[in-house]
Order: structure tokens, then C-alpha cells, then sequence
């Protein structure tokens, strides 16, 4: 049973918010290009990743999409930024958590394997083209991203950095 401090009002608890959560990787090739997939029931270009599931971590959502999606089994690194997201009808707000992926060897890229059922395509894209093919709140999600990667996470409202304090 996990661990309460209080026993709670089931009253209360039913009208405490509940958060859509999602979770995705930057994954690199050698050169430093984003590896960026389409999905088959979306218009437009995306990360690996996905909707977090009820009582699923975020990084295991993310290793369980990159698995799910790419067939490829890498190690969630360090947590790169957390984006609060406006709602969006027919969406909720929501956060989104993006993850370092690491560096994709020769030999791990010549093993995806896109789901035909989620994926339609994948490509690796230079940073510097991110935003002519992501929609604008990813493209600024994934370029705070980047360059938090060894400067640890930033915490980002619709994509745009928050300062501290």
C-alpha cells in the first residue's frame, strides 16, 4: 500500500484534478540531428514518446513509446525539462516530460523498427530545422531541451523557460 499521510476524504478525492501527463526522449545521432517520428493518426511531426498510463512513471512511459514505437530498447537518461501545457480543447492542460535518450550509435539506428500501426516515418533532423517540423510549442520544448542537456532540466510553461524565483 503506498505510503499516506492522512487517511483521505473520498469526497475530496474526487474532485482533486487529475493532470494528462506525457513523456518523450531526445534521441541524437552521431552528427547531433533530433530523431523525430510521424505518426500514422496525426498530421505533423513529433519525438518518441507518448501518454503516460494510470499509475505509470514518466520515464517508464518514455521507455515503454521508444519500445512500443521504435522497437528500440535505450536507457531513460537525465530528465531535461518539465512543460506545463494550456489546455487546448478538445485537450487538457497538461505536463509533459522530456527525457535525454542519449546518443544512437550506427548500429542501434540501423535497428528501428517503426510500428506501422503508430508510425508512418522517422527522421533525423539538425536543431536548426526543429522548426519547420514540429509545431511551435514542441519546436521550443525540444530546442530548451537541448540546451539543457549537462546543465540540468528547465522547467518550461507552453514551451517558454520559467525563471526561478
Amino acid at each position: 500500500m503506498a505510503e499516506t499521510e492522512i487517511e483521505p476524504d473520498p469526497s475530496y478525492i474526487a474532485n482533486v484534478t487529475r493532470v494528462r501527463a506525457a513523456a518523450g526522449a531526445i534521441l541524437r545521432d552521431q552528427t547531433g540531428r533530433v530523431l523525430l517520428v510521424r505518426p500514422t493518426y496525426k498530421d505533423l511531426w513529433e519525438l518518441p514518446g507518448g501518454t503516460v498510463e494510470p499509475d505509470e512513471s514518466p520515464a517508464g512511459a518514455c521507455n515503454r513509446e521508444i519500445s512500443e514505437e521504435l522497437d528500440l530498447s535505450v536507457p531513460t537518461g537525465a530528465l531535461l525539462c518539465v512543460d506545463w501545457v494550456p489546455a487546448n480543447p478538445p485537450w487538457d492542460g497538461g505536463l509533459m516530460f522530456l527525457f535525454d535518450g542519449g546518443t544512437l550509435t550506427a548500429q542501434q539506428i540501423t535497428t528501428i523498427r517503426p510500428d506501422p500501426n503508430e508510425l508512418d516515418h522517422f527522421e533525423f533532423v539538425d536543431p536548426a530545422h526543429l522548426d519547420q517540423m514540429l509545431i511551435p510549442r514542441m519546436a521550443r520544448r525540444v530546442t530548451a531541451a537541448l540546451a539543457a542537456i549537462g546543465h540540468g532540466g528547465v522547467y518550461l510553461e507552453d514551451g517558454i523557460p520559467v525563471p526561478n524565483g
